[in-house]
C-alpha cells in the first residue's frame, strides 16, 4: 500500500491560496469553520486521512489528473453555481429502484433526503419515474456479464430536454447497468457539466450482480410495449444499508463534479475517483476540507448546520416509513425503515466534526 502524503505547506496553499483576495476571503469565515478547515493540514488530524493507494489499479495510479486547488476552482470560468432562478436539483428515476413500487418510491426518497442534506440550502426535487422505453435509448445484452445495459448517452440527451427552466442540475438514477459506447464494457455514470445532467446506475453496486442467478434473471421480453418499444425484466437487488450507503456515494460524487467539482488528491475524500468498487468502498462519505471550502463557496452553506442536516438524515428512521396512497395496492404496505446500519461510522465522525466547531475558546482577559 501507498500514501500519497502532501506538505502542511501544500495542503494548506491548496486550502487557502496565496492569492491575497481570497486569503481574505478565507479569513472572513466563520473562526469555528476555519477551525475545522485547518484540519486539512495537520499531520496528526484524526478527522482527515491521506489517500491510500492499494494497487495500480487504483484512480490516482491509473488516470493522472492535474490535482485542482480552491483558487482553481473559483477561478473556473466554466463551471456553474446556483442562481435564485436556476437553483434546484432534479432527480429522475429511470426504471424501478426496488421490487415493489412501495420500495422503490421510498428509496427515490431517502436519496432525495440525502442530497437535500449534503447539498445543504439548496432544494431537491423528484420527477415523475419513467419506463426505460419513455427515454428511446440503445440497449444491448454485455457479453460478460449476460446483463441488460442501456446507452448512457442517450440517456442524457432525454435528459437534457427535461430539464425544467428553473434546475441547476437534473440527474437521472437507475438499476439499469450502463454502457457509454460499443466499445466500452460498462460505466458507472455519465455527465455533462456543461448542460448540467448526468445519469447514474447503482446496478453494480448490489452484491449479488455478478451472481449467476442475476444473469439468469435479467433478460429482453418478447413483448413490446404500445410504442413498439421492447419491454425489459431487469433484476433489481434487495435494498440494503450498504446499497443504500453505496447509492447516496455515488449520487453526491457525481452532482459535486457538475458544481466543478474535479477528483480530489489531496486527502481521503469523496471527491476521489475510483476504478473498481473496492476503491468506491474505500472512500469516505464526506468531503475533504478542500472539497468543503469549494462546496460552500458555490452553495453559501453553514457547515454546522449542513453536518446537523446529516445526522438528522440518518437518524430520522420514522418519517420514510411508507403510507398506503391511491393506487397502492393495501397488501404493499411494509414496514420499511431506512437501514442506516452501514452510516454508523460516518455518524460519530460527523459528530466529532460537530464538537470541533462548536468547541468554546477560551476568553481572554487583559488585567
Amino acid at each position: 500500500m501507498k500514501t500519497v502524503r502532501h506538505s502542511e505547506q501544500t495542503l494548506r496553499t491548496a486550502l487557502i491560496s496565496k492569492n491575497p483576495a481570497l486569503v481574505a476571503q478565507y479569513e472572513k469565515l466563520d473562526a469555528a469553520e476555519r477551525r475545522l478547515m485547518n484540519e486539512a493540514f495537520q499531520p496528526a488530524s484524526g478527522l482527515f486521512a491521506p489517500i491510500s493507494l492499494h494497487s495500480q489499479s487504483d484512480w490516482i495510479a491509473s488516470h493522472p489528473e492535474p490535482p485542482q486547488d480552491f483558487e482553481q476552482f473559483f477561478s473556473d470560468p466554466t463551471r456553474k453555481t446556483p442562481s435564485p432562478e436556476k437553483h434546484i436539483i432534479y432527480i429522475q428515476c429511470i426504471g424501478s429502484l426496488g421490487n415493489t413500487t412501495v420500495i422503490s418510491e421510498e428509496y427515490v426518497k431517502w436519496l432525495k433526503g440525502y442530497c437535500e442534506a449534503f447539498f445543504y440550502g439548496l432544494t431537491v426535487k423528484l420527477l415523475e419515474p419513467v419506463p426505460v422505453s419513455a427515454t428511446g435509448c440503445s440497449f444491448r445484452i454485455n457479453d460478460n456479464t449476460k446483463n441488460l445495459q442501456i446507452h448512457a448517452g442517450h440517456i442524457l440527451k432525454f435528459l437534457k430536454l427535461k430539464k425544467p427552466e428553473d434546475a441547476f442540475c437534473i440527474v437521472g438514477i437507475t438499476m439499469i447497468d450502463l454502457y457509454p459506447r460499443d466499445s466500452w464494457n460498462f460505466v458507472f455514470g455519465q455527465a455533462s457539466l456543461t448542460d448540467g445532467v448526468g445519469i447514474f446506475s447503482f446496478a453494480r453496486y448490489a452484491s449479488d450482480f455478478y451472481s449467476s442467478s442475476y444473469q439468469d434473471r435479467v433478460k429482453a421480453s418478447q413483448r413490446t410495449s404500445s410504442s413498439g418499444y421492447p419491454v425489459f425484466n431487469y433484476h433489481t437487488p434487495a435494498v440494503t444499508s450498504v446499497l443504500l450507503l453505496r447509492s447516496c456515494k455515488t449520487l453526491t460524487h457525481e452532482i459535486g463534479h457538475i458544481f466543478g467539482l474535479r477528483h480530489c488528491q489531496w486527502l481521503a475524500c469523496l471527491m476521489q475517483g475510483s476504478n473498481h468498487l473496492e476503491e468506491a468502498d474505500r472512500r469516505p462519505l464526506d468531503l475533504c476540507p478542500i472539497c468543503l471550502r469549494k462546496l460552500q463557496c458555490a452553495i453559501g452553506f453553514n457547515i454546522v448546520e449542513r453536518y446537523k442536516a446529516l445526522v438528522r438524515w440518518i437518524d430520522d428512521e420514522s418519517a420514510d416509513t411508507p403510507q398506503v396512497t391511491p393506487g397502492h395496492r393495501r397488501e404493499e404496505k411494509v414496514n420499511l425503515p431506512k437501514p442506516v446500519e452501514a452510516f454508523k461510522e460516518w455518524k460519530e465522525w460527523i459528530i466529532r466534526c460537530l464538537a470541533l466547531v462548536q468547541r468554546q475558546e477560551p476568553s481572554t482577559r487583559s488585567n
